[in-house]
């Protein structure tokens, strides 16, 4: 009999989960981070807000297109700059005093855009302002990255995600608010920003000593993926072309300020609404096709906006937030690809080759679309998309020719990335695609 209640007492312990056993709650996480959700959803609305207001400035003082477009690169240069640097400032003076110094920074530089209203001190400030802006992301992406346990680590990147696209619609809006030809709204951009870091610093924590990343080469990443490499470049151009050019665009096609925000909004909307059916459409057939699919539809969705004059019909808005939702999807798409074909210990390491892709991508973008837009009128912003989605489509139709299609079995989940990648970002990315299959304890 004692050996009988010994057997049951057993039993009943086993259904019974232990402590060791529980996986941490997506809540409990969320309640781990929030403070780092709110500011940097400020810090998005601060940065969405001075990106647009830049671009109608400059065509208030009449700046000529191609030199805006090449102002604009001048923060994608700094965000690839920062994003490569600061891990290593981490590494030697602390995450809180680089992001203090970077936050710091970044509140002075944007009020001299309007102390200095010349070319070249706008390219300089743009770059020291992405270069800041890097080195706040890296903090706090350690920082979430350090805080989400890998069970749902892919769940919290979605929220970030969802906190990003959030900031940066809602800060269009806010251009509205004050003339660009005031100083107001500059202004209002430093006060974002500054509120935006107090949360943080005051929840900050030391960042977990962490062993260096496996280095993976841009020659491995091409010879691993090709198609994945050249999607996250297409990836970069079109978001230095949306988020450095799209207000030029809009007030260059004759939208009032109230419509630039509305336009800019949408794009960004646009993307909010199609990267989860998108990505989740990839995982369950060839992601090669899917990212052809999108590639192809988003080009004759930039084809058919040429014609738009004006974003007050249901019609032109539709088509906006169509073109904005599927050309920002290709970086997410592109960087699951990627992973789909390197091995598990190479994921985290390769996050600087992408990001290096991605920055050239984006620094690309404004310079050319500057170009299209002072030899082609209004319609060479979205004339220059589509014609950078026709060749990832070309290409993405000549790599199934020259590879058999991966195993659904074996491709990997898709996960969405933030769309001004950091390295600490897509290594986040990377490793939220690794889901459950990687062993928690």
């Amino acid at each position: 009999m004692t050996k009988a209640l010994a057997g049951g007492i057993n039993v009943a312990m086993s259904i019974i989960p232990s402590p060791s056993d529980s996986r941490p709650s997506l809540l409990a996480t969320v309640r781990s981070v929030w403070t780092l959700l709110f500011g940097i959803g400020l810090l998005m609305m601060a940065n969405g807000l001075q990106g647009s207001l830049l671009g109608v400035r400059a065509e208030v003082e009449e700046f000529d297109a191609a030199v805006i477009g090449f102002i604009m690169a001048g923060f994608f240069a700094g965000l690839l700059a920062g994003s490569l640097w600061t891990p290593r400032a981490v590494r030697v003076v602390g995450h809180v005093r680089v992001f203090a110094a970077m936050s710091a920074i970044a509140s002075v530089a944007i009020l001299l855009h309007s102390l200095f209203v010349n070319e070249i001190a706008w390219w300089a400030i743009r770059f020291v302002t992405g270069f800041c802006y890097a080195g706040i992301f890296v903090v706090a992406e350690s920082w979430l990255n350090e805080r989400a346990p890998q069970q749902t680590r892919g769940q919290v990147l979605a929220l970030y995600l969802a906190v990003t696209f959030a900031g940066m619609g809602s800060g269009q809006f806010l251009l509205n608010l004050a003339s660009s030809r005031a100083a107001d709204l500059f202004m209002l951009v430093s006060v974002l920003i500054s509120l935006a870091v107090v949360p943080l610093l005051l929840r900050a924590t030391a960042l977990p000593s962490q062993e260096a990343a496996r280095r993976v080469s841009l020659r491995r990443l091409a010879s691993a993926s090709p198609l994945g490499v050249f999607g996250v470049f297409i990836a970069g151009i079109a978001n230095g072309t949306v988020f450095g050019m799209g207000a030029v665009f809009a007030r260059r096609a004759g939208f009032s300020v109230v419509d630039t925000s509305l336009f800019m909004a949408l794009l960004i909307l646009g993307a909010a609404l199609l990267q989860w059916p998108i990505g989740k459409l990839s995982d369950l057939m060839d992601r090669r096709k899917v990212i052809t699919g999108v590639t192809i539809a988003a080009a004759i969705a930039c084809v058919l906006a040429t014609g738009i004059s004006d974003i007050g019909s249901a019609h032109a808005a539709a088509l906006v937030a169509l073109t904005g939702g599927l050309s920002l999807s290709i970086h997410s798409l592109s960087l699951a690809h990627t992973n789909d074909y390197l091995d598990a210990e190479e994921l985290v390491g390769a996050s600087s080759g992408l990001v290096l892709t991605l920055g050239a991508g984006s620094v690309l973008g404004p310079i050319m679309v500057g170009v299209a837009l002072a030899l082609l009128g209004p319609s060479g912003f979205f004339l220059w998309l589509a014609l950078c989605h026709v060749a990832l489509a070309v290409f993405a139709l000549w790599r199934m020719i020259r590879r058999e299609a991966m195993p659904m079995s074996e491709q990997g989940p898709y996960v969405p990335a933030p769309l001004q990648g950091t390295e600490i970002a897509t290594a986040v990315a990377e490793e939220a695609s690794l889901g459950d299959d990687k062993d928690p304890s």
